[in-house]
């Protein structure tokens, strides 16, 4: 577990709990490592016999559910398309490897993805995941702002689910300064710190923010992110590396359909969609994983949060995790569109979307 008070952080590596890399070193040192295998995509990490072949991370978050179905059902090898999963060591690994361009795309949470474009990392957002689904749960007693004051909050360092409290007390007129972040490492750690006392606040994503909420008595949702940012706002996002949106954009318009497919079958089906993934992807029960899936659903056109991720990067920014605001050409939804011209049909199914 890793602590900061107030504003002041310290230059170290630290996971979260679907992989970060606090020090900008880390990254370009993975990123000359890449570049030593023969550059950020050699020629086997997406051409397979056949079928164009993706490496992906991932997190552990009802973000990735859209990812999770397009991979177990094969949703994109009717498009000349297979997905592989890279399995990770650790979760620090998650977004490294990304970052790095040792794998090709990567369903990540918006902060990472910032923090990785400020260290210079060549990689794009090019569409959704999940939306909305981040929470911050207070003990008994905390119910608004003011009663954090001199109280512990539980988070994972860099993350969307530092972010929002941090905007959550900012518009109170507050600020890190007047409480104590603890930080830690896994989505269970987290979730057991809370359930067992060990912290007076946390945030969590889904599913682990309902397992938060029915294991500590008296506990009290301060925010779940809609009240600050407003309904559908972004957590998860799938981005790719520039080479690859610029010598294999069909593949990529593959998995995006594949992705918008599989936010159908959720919608349509979501049973079936949480009963495949409980177990494999999800440590949870399936009835505690039903009622968190409506509260993180999956969205794969965030047009909507383009003005967001920028508006997000300025928070990064006054916290000390990025010297820069987003630039405008790290968020390209020109496959997206074009995914949504070709197949009407599909896109019109959809029940969250941006149009």
């Amino acid at each position: 577990m890793c602590e900061r008070c107030g504003n002041s952080h310290e230059m170290i590596m630290e996971a979260s709990r679907r992989g970060f890399l606090k020090g900008s070193a880390g990254a370009f040192a993975g990123l000359a490592a890449a570049m030593s295998f023969g550059g950020l995509l050699s020629p086997g990490s997406v051409l397979a016999a056949g079928n164009t072949t993706l490496k992906a991370t991932h997190g552990a978050g009802l973000c990735n559910l859209g990812i999770f179905l397009a991979k177990e059902r094969n949703l994109a090898a009717a498009d000349g398309v297979d997905l592989e999963f890279v399995v990770t060591p650790t979760t620090t690994d998650v977004v490294t490897l990304f970052g790095a361009g040792i794998v090709d795309v990567s369903v990540i949470p918006y902060s990472n993805f910032i923090t990785l474009v400020d260290q210079g990392a060549p990689v794009r957002i090019i569409a959704g995941a999940g939306v909305e689904g981040c929470v911050l749960i207070g003990a008994q007693g905390i119910t608004k702002a003011a009663d954090l004051k001199g109280k512990t909050i539980g988070t994972f360092q860099a993350d969307t689910l530092e972010v929002l409290p941090y905007d959550y007390l900012a518009k109170a007129g507050l600020s890190f300064k007047d409480v104590e972040v603890k930080y830690f490492n896994t989505s269970p750690e987290l979730a057991a710190a809370f359930v067992n006392g060990a912290i007076d606040a946390v945030c969590h994503i889904e599913p682990y923010a309902t397992q938060c909420l029915k294991e500590r008595a008296g506990s009290t949702v301060l925010t779940d992110g809609k009240d600050i940012y407003g309904a559908r706002y972004s957590d998860c996002v799938l981005a790719a590396a520039v080479p690859l949106i610029e010598s294999k954009p069909e593949a990529l318009k593959a998995l995006i359909k594949a992705m918008m497919t599989a936010q159908s079958q959720s919608e349509t089906n979501v049973n079936d969609a949480l009963e495949l993934t409980a177990g494999t992807y999800y440590k949870t029960s399936l009835e505690a994983l039903k009622l968190a899936q409506s509260r993180q659903p999956v969205m794969i056109d965030q047009r909507n949060n383009t003005a967001f991720f920028k508006a997000r990067s300025e928070s990064m920014k006054s916290m000390g995790y990025v010297k820069n605001v987003l630039p405008d050409n790290a968020i390209d939804w020109s496959l997206l569109e074009s995914v949504i011209a070709a197949n009407s049909d599909l896109y019109s199914s959809l029940k969250l979307k941006t149009a």
